[in-house]
């Protein structure tokens, strides 16, 4: 089965410095028919004006991924951990037993562009941690962004989850697995009967034999889940 969910079907909260679009339930958007979809619990886009952002707030429990699109983002976090995350650099934030973090535009000028991402752990009380990295997407091929193994080229996340990401040329297809979420970043591309664009996500549960095709350069993030 394949579900297609449009960009402008998703839920939004709109403050005078924020943008953000909801592809699941989040805050005070509640859809039941889009509670998430298997340990992947929350994907946000948001655009933040300069030199605003989210002050210091509590998380536990959550594997926390964040995906810059254009800009960078400084973060701060009870762990004593203080980074700048850019363009082209993934961060992982596991919040376990507890941690507190603010996120900042680090710009005063320009707007930073995001995706965050939680995902949920496969056990409650772990340690907290951080880890951030340079990590590009595959030119033209999936590429292991984070997953439950330790890796020098990936970031580790505790769950049972592949993230993996590509950017495509016009033309180029990529397989896809049978259990998985798509969530585009940029450009557009066709998945079985369905042409989907920036900000599409799609389900795809007990698929065989399934390829995306980029029709426009296309950048792409993949949530592979366990079968």
């Amino acid at each position: 089965m394949i579900r297609v969910r449009k960009a402008s079907e998703r839920g939004s909260s709109n403050l005078d410095w924020l943008d953000s679009k909801h592809s699941f339930s989040f805050a005070d958007y509640y859809d039941p028919e889009h509670m998430g979809f298997g340990p992947l619990r929350v994907i946000n886009e948001d655009v933040i004006d300069p030199g605003k952002g989210f002050g210091s707030h509590p998380h536990r429990d959550m594997e926390i991924i964040t995906y810059i699109i254009e800009g960078a983002l400084e973060h701060k976090d009870s762990m004593g951990t203080g980074q700048v995350i850019r363009k082209g650099e993934l961060q992982r934030m596991s919040a376990g037993t507890g941690v507190v973090h603010s996120e900042f535009n680090h710009s005063s000028t320009e707007p930073v562009h995001l995706l965050q991402i939680w995902i949920r752990p496969e056990k409650s009380g772990i340690q907290p941690g951080y880890e951030q990295k340079q990590i590009e997407l595959g030119d033209n091929s999936w590429k292991i962004l984070a997953g439950p193994e330790v890796s020098e080229t990936s970031l580790r996340i505790h769950q049972n989850v592949l993230l993996l990401g590509a950017r495509l040329d016009i033309g180029n297809t990529l397989a896809v697995p049978s259990q998985c979420w798509l969530q585009m970043i940029k450009g557009c591309a066709g998945i079985a009967d369905a042409e989907i664009q920036s900000g599409d996500g799609v389900a795809v549960s007990n698929e065989s034999k399934l390829s995306l095709t980029a029709i426009e350069p296309t950048e792409v993030l993949l949530f592979q889940m366990s079968e």
